[in-house]
């Protein structure tokens, strides 16, 4: 075989391996996105939708990330009213003695003196203070064994789909010194997938926003005693004001995590022009690491996604903007989106959105015709985005996607009986007047 024949098979063989590279996993065909760490995801936080995922599903130790549970149940208790910011909060013999081991990251809590609910929130969101999460926990549910019941209650209400709390903190059981929660095993350790730390950390900033207000704190004293205080130091590297090293442009949240089990870990949160993307980074192997990685995410999904108008608000879908309405004054109804239709998609990709409509089937006879009485502006059906593109598009649930109401644009009032006897008398003769017209013409 000559020289420039060989070159041809060679680039002929190039060319198609990286065809076959991109079409199978086209994601991954982005040399930014190679992430080394046990498991990564990349969320839009507002819709849910996931623009990257490696081994998302195995259930994997969280270490401190479990504390987003315990701020998501004081949170709500609060949202409640079942606690207030300003209870003082008992601290236990337990509490106390844990509080004192500073190397598992901890602020002193003293028995003679008063903390409020604030104050230990403050320490576990900021400085991951774990003796200030159990304490938390106590006092919001009475005991932390009853809290972590509450913990894997509540995520199991959220969906979340694979779990098991242990203990309030994210520490192992067996660091507990035998004070573990009652009815856990000693040596256990809170576990959850990726996928489901997302949805834990989607849930946390979508239901209680306020939740970045102190976690994007990047330092903050604690008053530990009368005469003693303590300086808090945000773990979370990438917000303004800790690590000029590791700092990211609109970071603000939201938890890190490190046991010898979980390596180091994080769930991070940033948000820029109007766009907030969650990632989560499991098993990194060291805190540089995990924000390291983490970056390579970030950027990844701003550099590479936009959230786009991809329908105005009054949209009508083409050729099915009328639907035939029976047993009302008017005979059809025009329908209309009540609100734009926004989405996180990747750039350029505009045009691989197509809309589908979908009428609500219970305002619908076995015709396909709506039935009168309807509102003017009443929710009538959805129309939602149909990706055409080559990679498939996943949300964190099952039943996210993108798409917005449809609503009648008039109201249709119920015909009266003397209407519906008129148009059916109209009927009955055009039926003979067709029948007849037909059997005359049938005559020639």
């Amino acid at each position: 075989m000559s020289k420039p024949a060989k070159r041809k098979v060679i680039l002929g063989m190039m060319a198609a391996s990286l065809a076959l590279t991109i079409g199978l996993n086209p994601q991954q065909a982005d040399a930014a996105v190679d992430i080394n760490a046990s498991a990564s995801i990349l969320v839009d936080a507002d819709s849910g939708k996931i623009l990257f995922a490696d081994n998302i599903d195995d259930q994997l130790p969280i270490a401190s990330m479990t504390k987003m549970m315990s701020e998501y149940l004081i949170l709500e208790a609060i949202d409640q009213g079942k606690i207030s910011w300003d209870d003082e909060v008992s601290i236990s013999d337990p509490v106390r003695t844990l509080s004192l081991q500073t190397e598992l990251s901890n602020v002193p809590l003293r028995q003679d003196y008063s903390y409020t609910v604030k104050n230990l929130y403050q320490s576990m969101a900021i400085y991951s203070a774990n003796a200030s999460t159990i304490a938390l926990a106590e006092h919001v549910a009475g005991s932390e064994a009853d809290f972590v019941q509450m913990m894997n209650d509540k995520a199991g209400e959220l969906g979340l789909e694979s779990y098991n709390f242990v203990n309030s903190s994210g520490l192992n059981n067996s660091d507990l010194a035998g004070s573990h929660p009652e009815g856990t095993d000693a040596n256990a350790e809170n576990e959850l997938s990726a996928k489901s730390v997302a949805q834990l950390a989607f849930h946390l900033i979508n239901d209680y926003p306020e939740v970045l207000d102190t976690a994007s704190i990047p330092e903050l004293e604690f008053q530990a005693g009368e005469d003693e205080t303590i300086q808090m130091q945000n773990w979370n590297w990438m917000i303004p004001g800790v690590n000029a090293g590791h700092e990211y442009e609109g970071a603000d949240g939201l938890k890190t995590g490190f046991t010898s089990a979980a390596g180091n870990s994080f769930t991070g949160t940033a948000l820029r022009d109007d766009m907030r993307l969650i990632t989560v980074v499991m098993g990194a192997e060291t805190r540089d690491d995990r924000f390291d990685e983490t970056e390579k995410l970030l950027d990844y999904g701003f550099d590479n996604f936009h959230e786009a108008e991809l329908l105005p608000e009054g949209y009508k879908p083409d050729g099915e903007d009328v639907i035939p309405v029976t047993g009302g004054k008017e005979k059809e109804v025009s329908i209309s989106t009540s609100s734009a239709l926004r989405s996180v998609i990747k750039n350029d990709e505009e045009e691989l959105y197509v809309p589908e409509v979908s009428l609500a089937s219970e305002l619908l006879n076995e015709d396909g015709e709506f039935v009168a009485p309807l509102e003017e502006g009443q929710e009538v059906g959805q129309v939602q985005l149909t990706y055409e593109g080559e990679e498939d598009v996943e949300y964190l649930y099952d039943n996210q996607s993108s798409s917005t109401p449809l609503v009648a644009d008039q109201a249709v009032e119920k015909a009266s009986w003397f209407t519906m006897s008129m148009r059916g008398i109209g009927s009955f003769f055009s039926g003979i007047w067709t029948s007849v017209s037909d059997t005359v013409t049938g005559w020639f």
